[in-house]
């Protein structure tokens, strides 16, 4: 990632808009969260990781060295993603571009909204977004590079 503001906001933007769905259920919730669990394993991540569709938990999992602290974290990302249709990095760069911070310039409840990066929207073509894929324990850049690594994968894999 960049430190650049401008340019972060382009990749970020960028990278909502080519990694989407044709379609979205149950299976291929599992497949999703699945893969993040074999690629969070294999780099020995501490994290938790959670997939939801129209606020329906659809998978998670806590893995070796994350904590319930994580679940909280990815609720509030997801609330995020919920609220903004896009991820919750995006949301928290916006905000630091203008030369704010969410927590005080959004005005919204910082126990229920965190505008860090790790949740990414779950955007289904000709739909929008109908959920979030998050990933909580690592610094904000790196929950991010996790989950759009791993939707880059299953998607061009035609999962």
């Amino acid at each position: 990632m960049t430190d650049d503001p401008a340019a972060l906001l382009a990749l970020l933007q960028e990278q909502e808009s080519t990694l989407r769905f044709d379609a979205f259920d149950e299976l291929t919730a599992w497949r999703l969260g699945s893969l993040l669990v074999e690629r969070c394993l294999a780099e020995r991540l501490p994290v938790a990781i959670a997939v939801r569709r129209n606020g329906q938990r659809l998978f998670h999992a806590g893995l070796p060295g994350s904590s319930a602290d994580n679940d909280v974290w990815l609720d509030r990302k997801m609330a995020v993603v919920d609220l903004y249709g896009c991820s919750s990095y995006l949301v928290g760069t916006r905000f630091r571009a203008a030369g704010g911070d969410f927590d005080t310039d959004s005005r919204l409840d910082t126990g229920r909204y965190a505008a860090h990066g790790g949740a990414f929207p779950v955007l289904v073509r000709g739909v929008g977004c109908i959920g979030s894929v998050a990933v909580s324990g690592l610094p904000q850049a790196e929950d991010h590079r996790v989950v759009v690594e791993a939707l880059t994968a299953f998607l061009a894999a035609g999962a």
